[in-house]
């Protein structure tokens, strides 16, 4: 018997084309299994229930790729029994949603209000249609007992019971009009609020007493308290209007009011003062100090020489998109206008912006001082400093001091 010789077994070439096509049936079984489930989810009772109540997979964020649209529609469609229920515990509050925070901050907080228990829940629920980004700012009366599809539109963009609009102060009534054109309800039309606030069309003025010597042809600037206010969505202009006049006769107190008088002001002519020094005094506790050498050049009768004033006479400027045109010429300071305190003396025929409550303090309680003069600190370290002076002199060295 003779030996056999071993037989050698050669391995096949591999095949990479073989493997990689292998590769990509996987990943289409395993996409088809998955899609496979989320068919079967939809055809369950609970499935139908968010189909045909609102939740459609077409209808998901298109921003989201689409395996987060599945997932988040499966996760969704496995919770329908949690977002048929209560979302919270609490009973009616309200609740308010600041600018600026975000979606993570604002499910906290309802949390804590006890208007929400499942946080993850909630958050998928937002994610899934984009509404996390499109939180409405304002505030809203909310309880426990709603859905969690109920609390989302609750506090989505445009379903807030009100809507925050702020002023800053020392804005004319035209830069008001542009606030409401960029940040406002639907129903206050920028250009009805500007004029009603010019008087322009007929507005009611007659329950404020404050605004019984405003001439017929006044406007209402400088009574307009610049402040945040909360306004319901179907507000118009004349609401809006109604919740500032009444915000100024809250804030300016008799006490207040008594106080003009002491400096010799009528209540237009203090509001007026505290117009120019809104737009003078950049920090809060300049503004005693600013309104001081008004009260002083008054007394003295000296022009105020201020340069809103000339600003406001002026109007847009084109040039630089601004109400407030800076640097003012030497033309600009000698054109003859009711409101140009450098050509007209004593104090102007009426407010040219509306002033914050500080400035209105600082007019009714200035600093005891007897300076007349006041340039910007160009050597100082804050921004909006001024050096005060006594004598024209002692002006004019600061003056070329930043030349």
């Amino acid at each position: 018997m003779t030996a056999k010789e071993p037989r050698i077994i050669e391995p096949e070439p591999h095949n990479s084309r073989r493997g990689g096509c292998r590769q990509v049936s996987i990943l289409l079984l395993i996409f088809a299994c998955l899609l496979m489930a989320v068919l079967a989810v939809l055809t369950t009772r609970q499935g139908l229930f968010l189909a045909n109540n609102g939740l459609r997979l077409s209808e998901a964020d298109p921003n989201l790729n689409l395996v987060q649209r599945l997932y988040l529609f499966a996760v969704l469609n496995r919770e329908v029994d949690s977002l048929r229920q209560p979302a919270g515990t609490s009973s009616d509050l309200q609740f308010v949603i600041p600018s600026g925070v975000t979606a993570d901050k604002i499910v906290d907080d309802l949390i804590q209000a006890g208007l929400l228990e499942d946080r993850a829940l909630f958050l998928d629920y937002l994610r899934f249609y984009g509404w996390d980004s499109r939180l409405q700012a304002g505030q809203f009366t909310l309880n426990g007992q709603l859905t969690i599809p109920q609390l989302a539109a609750m506090i989505t963009e445009g379903s807030a019971r009100d809507a925050t609009i702020s002023f800053l102060p020392g804005l004319r009534l035209e830069e008001m009009a542009e606030v409401l054109s960029v940040l406002s309800p639907a129903r206050i039309d920028p250009d009805e609020f500007l004029a009603l606030a010019r008087r322009q069309k007929r507005f009611d003025i007659s329950p404020y007493s404050f605004l019984n010597s405003l001439p017929e042809n006044a406007t209402l600037e400088g009574f307009l308290l610049p402040d945040t206010y909360l306004v319901p969505h179907d507000a118009d202009a004349a609401y809006l209007l109604h919740q500032m006049l009444q915000n100024f006769d809250r804030q300016v107190t008799p006490a207040m009011r008594q106080a003009f008088g002491v400096q010799g002001l009528t209540l237009t002519e203090a509001v007026t003062l505290a117009s120019i020094v809104a737009r003078e005094a950049l920090l809060e506790e300049e503004r005693p100090l600013i309104a001081s050498v008004y009260l002083n050049r008054v007394a003295a009768n000296m022009p105020l020489q201020a340069d809103p004033t000339v600003q406001y006479a002026a109007g847009y400027h084109p040039a630089s998109s601004s109400w407030w045109k800076v640097p003012l010429s030497l033309d600009d300071l000698q054109f003859d206008h009711p409101y140009n305190t450098y050509v007209v003396p004593g104090i102007p025929p009426g407010p040219i912006a509306n002033p914050g409550y500080s400035s209105l303090q600082a007019v009714a309680e200035p600093a005891q001082t007897d300076f007349l003069f006041f340039v910007a600190d160009c050597t100082a370290n804050s921004v909006g400093q001024h050096i005060f002076s006594r004598t024209y002199e002692e002006h004019v060295v600061y003056v070329q001091r930043c030349r």
